[in-house]
């Protein structure tokens, strides 16, 4: 199941331009405020008419603009969860669930409702009413129903945005699950890093209405040309890998392509896909394999690129290194540069420290 967004529309501030494939799972769509993000997930919504263009989904066409074809909102399998939540306050988490069945006559299904509720950890919360629940729990009722519409596409536009820090860490494995098993094209809206980092499987960078970047999480994270959008603290890689062991002194080993990872113990089982954000300001890089230094993870990869850094003012660069299938993003300054004579094409060790990783920075792969 692909979703297929192929648009382009006038603006005075900008042109918005869009190729985008999407497949079953999370296609992050990223970027500054006034990018143009929103218009997108609009656009497929029917909520936005594009100037010119084509929007089709499982061989269902929702816009096209040479066969002038522009199916109403209604029509379209779509589900929608907004910023806030807009859960009716006069019904019940259930009956709020129901409601998008309901008004698209959906007839009841149960396996599907105790499925969709179980995914999302709801069964506690189904006689409450929307005024007793938390931040996080209103926007897991939202996605719910939206579920529950029996959508062909899912769209979120910035669902954590008006959460804490603390209510969006209790929402983030719900929509990791999601991701796994709704088997859904699922397009989300996000300005946050570390959100698109841990949940998406695509991610598309845009800006000003220009698709920057567009590719596997793992190989936009470690882009040159994503640099400048994501910020000098944000900007690293993501690496995939599986919990080989968890360890009495409070560490857990990885196990990734370009060799062990410790990092602070985690609850994942053995055997468990994980994905970890690595900060590029947080990875040095060494010719040879250090030893007896107090820095547990030593991985070895090849100088795949090595470019200015954006926000160094071109006192720096970023030096990409590939380790087995993943991609590593390394800040170092000229001075260390010249000093290691590094070249693209040559072997290199990239260190980190085990507390560099924050729990927020590990998630379900």
């Amino acid at each position: 199941m692909t979703l297929s967004v192929r648009i382009s529309h006038p603006f005075p501030a900008f042109r918005l331009d869009v190729d985008l494939e999407a497949p079953e799972g999370v296609t992050a769509i990223f970027g500054p405020s006034g990018a143009g993000k929103t218009t997108i997930i609009n656009a497929v919504a029917g909520l936005f008419l594009p100037h010119s263009g084509c929007i089709t989904s499982r061989g269902a066409t929702f816009f096209d603009s040479d066969r002038r074809i522009n199916l109403p909102t209604q029509k379209r399998q779509v589900g929608y969860v907004f910023q806030d939540h807009r859960l009716f306050p006069h019904l019940d988490v259930k009956a709020n669930l129901n409601f998008g069945r309901r008004a698209r006559k959906i007839g009841e299904n149960r396996a599907d409702f105790d499925r969709i509720v179980s995914m999302l950890g709801l069964e506690q919360l189904l006689g409450r009413s929307p005024f007793a629940l938390s931040g996080g729990e209103k926007q897991r009722v939202a996605i719910g129903r939206a579920l529950l519409s029996a959508p062909e596409v899912l769209l979120l536009d910035e669902p954590l945005a008006s959460l804490d820090q603390m209510r969006r860490q209790e929402i983030l494995p719900y929509l990791e699950r999601l991701r796994d098993e709704a088997r859904l094209p699922i397009l989300y809206v996000s300005h946050s890093v570390s959100e698109v980092a841990r949940l998406s499987n695509q991610v598309l960078v845009i800006d000003q209405g220009q698709q920057s970047v567009l590719g596997p999480v793992g190989d936009v994270f470690a882009h040159p040309h994503a640099a400048g959008r994501m910020g000098a603290e944000d900007l690293g890689a993501v690496l995939f890998a599986k919990v080989h062991a968890h360890h009495s002194d409070g560490v857990t080993e990885l196990a990734s392509a370009g060799g062990r990872l410790f990092l602070p113990k985690t609850n994942a089982d053995i055997g468990a896909f994980q994905r970890v954000r690595i900060r590029a300001q947080d990875v040095m890089l060494s010719r040879q394999k250090p030893e007896q230094i107090s820095a547990l993870n030593v991985l070895s990869g090849t100088i795949v690129d090595i470019s200015k850094d954006p926000d160094q003012s071109g006192k720096g660069v970023l030096v990409r290194v590939r380790c087995g299938d993943d991609l590593l993003l390394s800040r170092i300054t000229l001075r260390s540069l010249n000093a290691l004579d590094l070249r693209v094409g040559e072997p290199i060790y990239a260190v980190l420290k085990t507390v560099s990783v924050a729990r927020g920075d590990v998630g379900q792969g």
